[in-house]
């Protein structure tokens, strides 16, 4: 009797099926065997190329990188302010557009070095600018940790744009916390307009970075 082979699979076609069944079950739902499923293979077949799920995070996180950088706009010219800025929206919008996308993001080490170019770049902009090296590491690190805590939060209200987690109603907690009035109106601070809140907290952070070196 025949033995029947499995199709052969490469990385990035198990990667793309895993970032596709990320939006419809969220990382806790994401597995190997939900990953094989989908290809129609036996799950073995997908540790060719990652030996546990923590690899398969790794370069998922490495190709929704990959995917930001080819849409993000240049930055010729730029000030180190003006790239903080842009390269924290670009941040954001790309985690925004997976379910879970922070989550992913947080704590997986990058394969290969695309993620060197851009950091080479940003580091430079600023010791150019009179940071030191140990500063402007600090600087956008601040900056990178600032976006993934927010857009994980978000995210758990939102998971993805539109739609919005039970238990998030805005007037529903104010008449919870009627007793504490400015911890009721501090909702809609909270949980809603993501976008300009977002905007507000990357420009206190910059002016903390200006203030705390003295460098504008």
């Amino acid at each position: 009797m025949a033995t029947r082979k499995s199709p052969k699979l490469d990385k990035k076609q198990v990667v793309e099926t895993a970032l596709a069944l990320l939006n419809e079950g969220g990382l806790d739902g994401l597995t190997l065997r939900a990953i094989a499923k989908e290809l129609n293979v036996q799950a073995p077949a997908l540790y060719w190329h990652f030996k546990n799920k923590q690899e398969l995070l790794d370069e998922m996180a490495t190709e929704m990188y990959r995917r930001m950088k080819d849409g993000m706009p240049g930055t010729l010219g730029a000030t180190w302010q003006e790239w903080l800025v842009a390269s924290n929206r670009g941040l954001r919008a790309a985690l925004l557009s997976y379910r879970d996308g922070a989550r992913v993001f947080s704590g997986t080490r990058f394969t290969g070095t695309l993620h060197a170019v851009e950091m080479e770049k940003m580091l430079r902009l600023f010791t150019d600018a009179g940071y030191t090296l140990a500063q402007a590491v600090r600087a956008t690190t601040t900056a990178y940790m600032y976006t993934l805590g927010f857009v994980t939060e978000e995210q758990g209200v939102q998971p993805l744009p539109g739609e919005r987690r039970e238990g998030y109603d805005i007037d529903e907690r104010a008449r919870r916390m009627a007793d504490f009035p400015l911890t009721a109106a501090a909702g809609a601070e909270i949980f809603e307009d993501y976008d300009r809140h977002f905007e507000e907290g990357l420009a206190l952070v910059i002016a903390g970075i200006e203030a705390r070196y003295g460098i504008g």
